[in-house]
C-alpha cells in the first residue's frame, strides 16, 4: 500500500514502466516481467524509497541535483528551487566536482542524479571525491557507484515530475518548512509542464 501518492497517480505517471533490459542490481525492485519482456517496477518499493531518500537528503545542507535528460530538466530545476539545492542540467562540465580551479567548481555534500547513464560524468567525479550518490534508477541501470537508488521510470516526463514533486514535498515536511501536504503550494504540473 503506497502512502505518499495514490497508487493510480504512480501508475498514470508511468513510474512503474521499466525496460526489457534489466540489471542484476535492479532485480529486487522489479515487480514482474510481462509476457512481452517489459519489466514492471514495484511502486510500493518506489514509494518507500522516496520516503527514505527525502529523510536522508533533508539532513544535508548542500545538495546537488543533476539532469542531462530533457524530460527531467524541469522537475530537477523545480526541486532545486524549492529545496535550495544546486542544479546542473544539460552537459555536466568536467571539473565541476574535481577541479578547484574550475570557475563552476563546487563541493556538495551529496548528489542526486536523474539517470546514472546520462549523468555519468557527475557520478565519476562524485565517486573520486567520495561524495554520496543517490540516483533515480530504471531497470537497465548499473548500480556500481550508486549509494542509494530510487527505483522508477527515469525516461518519462510525468514519472520524473512526480518523483521530484514527492521528494520536494517530503523534504520540506521533514525540515518543518511546511506542516503537512495541504501546506505544499506547488502543483504537480509545475514539475511536469514545459517551461
Amino acid at each position: 500500500m503506497t502512502d505518499l501518492a495514490d497508487r493510480n497517480e504512480y501508475l498514470s505517471a508511468g513510474v512503474h514502466i521499466g525496460m526489457r533490459m534489466k540489471t542484476k542490481g535492479m532485480a529486487p525492485f522489479i515487480f514482474k516481467t510481462r509476457a512481452d519482456g517489459l519489466s514492471v517496477l514495484d511502486i510500493e518499493k518506489t514509494d518507500d524509497r522516496i520516503k527514505i531518500a527525502a529523510s536522508f537528503l533533508s539532513s544535508y545542507n548542500d545538495i546537488m541535483v543533476t539532469c542531462r535528460k530533457t524530460n527531467g530538466i524541469k522537475p530537477a530545476k523545480k526541486f532545486a528551487e524549492m529545496t535550495g539545492a544546486k542544479v546542473v542540467t544539460g552537459r555536466f562540465l568536467p571539473g565541476t566536482l574535481s577541479n578547484p580551479n574550475f570557475k563552476n567548481y563546487t563541493e556538495p555534500d551529496i548528489i542526486l542524479v536523474t539517470d546514472p547513464i546520462a549523468d555519468k560524468q557527475a557520478i565519476t567525479e562524485a565517486t573520486h571525491r567520495r561524495i554520496p550518490i543517490m540516483a533515480i534508477c530504471d531497470t537497465y541501470n548499473d548500480l556500481e557507484f550508486v549509494d542509494f537508488i530510487i527505483p522508477a521510470n527515469n525516461k518519462g516526463k510525468k514519472s520524473l515530475g512526480i518523483i521530484y514533486y514527492l521528494l520536494t514535498r517530503e523534504i520540506l515536511k521533514i525540515r518543518k518548512e511546511i506542516k503537512d501536504n495541504k501546506d505544499f503550494k506547488a502543483t504537480l504540473e509545475e514539475f511536469t509542464e514545459k517551461e
